[in-house]
């Protein structure tokens, strides 16, 4: 074998090897929720001086003792839905807000409209635990207490900021001549915004809608702070109160809602992957 082959594949295994760990390290968080929530109790909680216990493997046999307790002791399947529920009316929400106003501040306001967008982009910055209370207050002069519409009213002041900069960002990297085009075909600036723009950012539009769904799916200040039924609580909430109780953790169940809940993520991530960054990389450059 000649020095630049072995050279070549030098490289090349190398490379390997950083793939392998990489998928190593983003692969073992699920299967490590894999094996606990299906490990038995005696399995899980084996103190650390049997050194023939191994934490990573089954050591006894697998059980569907803890996804029973997830799906039968909880509420966890009307949880679900509720989510669902919340994320599909936030995701319409904000698509519908975030894209005319990104196209606005992009196209039509001017030198104002970079600075204004910052502004913007600014208020998604603030911590929601200083806003929790004010937000209180007009749930409760809405009638909106312990009800999923709380929230619904509430999380668009967290996504609509930040996707309209990122919206803007996007369009900035489109050629204005494109719409220009349209508008000179005998497209009317409104059909522009509707029919044309949109198709020009799909991987923008993606990006948000995926913001969106994660943040909506992890928060957990609000839902607290606006939700006390327990069949209308989402499944950031309901899995934490019900699977923690004082200073028992039932973490064969609780690893169980986790893995149910991360692999949808999961599977919408590696599906959009590439117009995900495409949407983020391409919105930080230019907005």
């Amino acid at each position: 074998m000649t020095r630049a082959a072995l050279r070549r594949l030098t490289r090349r295994a190398a490379l390997y090897a950083a793939a392998l760990g990489f998928i190593g390290f983003a692969g073992f968080p699920f299967y490590w929720m894999l094996v606990t929530a299906f490990k038995q109790n005696r399995d899980l909680y084996v103190g650390a001086s049997d050194l023939s216990h191994v934490p990573w493997i089954f050591n006894d046999p697998p059980t569907l003792e803890h996804v029973k307790l997830l799906f039968g002791q909880t509420d966890f399947p009307h949880w679900v839905l509720n989510t669902l529920f919340v994320v599909a009316a936030v995701v319409i929400i904000t698509v519908a807000v975030a894209v005319p106003a990104g196209y606005s501040l992009a196209r039509l306001a001017g030198r104002w409209g970079e600075r204004l967008g910052m502004g913007i982009f600014f208020t998604y910055l603030i911590p929601p635990t200083l806003l929790f209370v004010p937000f209180a207050r007009l749930v409760s002069l809405l009638g909106l207490q312990n009800s999923l519409a709380s929230l619904v009213l509430i999380y668009p002041t967290m996504t609509i900021p930040f996707c309209t900069w990122l919206v803007m960002g996007f369009l900035r990297s489109v050629p204005w001549e494109i719409e220009e085009q349209a508008m000179i075909d005998g497209y009317s600036r409104l059909a522009v915004i509707v029919k044309v723009a949109p198709r020009l950012i799909v991987p923008g539009i993606l990006t948000v809608i995926v913001f969106t769904f994660t943040l909506v799916m992890q928060e957990f200040v609000y839902a607290l702070t606006f939700i006390s039924s327990v069949d209308k609580m989402t499944v950031s909430l309901g899995v934490p109160i019900a699977l923690v109780r004082g200073d028992v953790y039932h973490w064969g169940a609780l690893m169980a809602a986790a893995l149910f809940t991360s692999i949808p993520l999961a599977i919408v991530y590696n599906v959009f992957i590439d117009r995900f960054i495409q949407g983020f990389t391409m919105g930080a450059v230019k907005g």
